[in-house]
């Protein structure tokens, strides 16, 4: 059973950076396409970025293209998000999914597409 967990959520200020990260394990992520989503209060959650499980495709929301960086080691069964020039709309929990299989990945699943879930990390910018 693949269990997700992300790290590196925490307090920035407008205009800094992250990185946030997602562990897996009991499973080898190399095989699962990776998304990363965001839910702030009284939001919907949102897909931010995903990444195929062979790292070759990748996709951004338009709100933070040339912004947000996703990248995956497989050797470390890790999937990174970079975020750059961080805004306070960023302010969110953010959300790693894994879906089995395919050869790339969806920011606009069917619902239980991504099989796997994490618990989520708290990203806040703010002066």
């Amino acid at each position: 059973q693949l269990q997700l967990v992300e790290s590196g959520g925490g307090l920035v200020q407008p205009g800094g950076s992250l990185r946030v990260s997602c562990a897996a394990s009991g499973s080898t992520l190399e095989y699962y396409a990776i998304g990363w989503f965001r839910q702030a209060p009284g939001k919907e959650r949102e897909g931010v970025s995903c990444i195929s499980s062979t790292g070759g495709g990748t996709e951004y929301a338009d709100s933070v293209k040339g912004r947000f960086t996703i990248s995956r080691d497989n050797a470390k069964n890790t999937v990174y998000l970079e975020m750059n020039s961080l805004k306070p709309e960023d302010t969110a929990v953010y959300y790693c999914a894994a879906h089995l299989g395919g050869t790339g990945c969806l920011l606009y699943p069917p619902q239980r597409w991504y099989e796997y879930w994490g618990q989520g990390t708290q990203v806040t910018v703010s002066p």
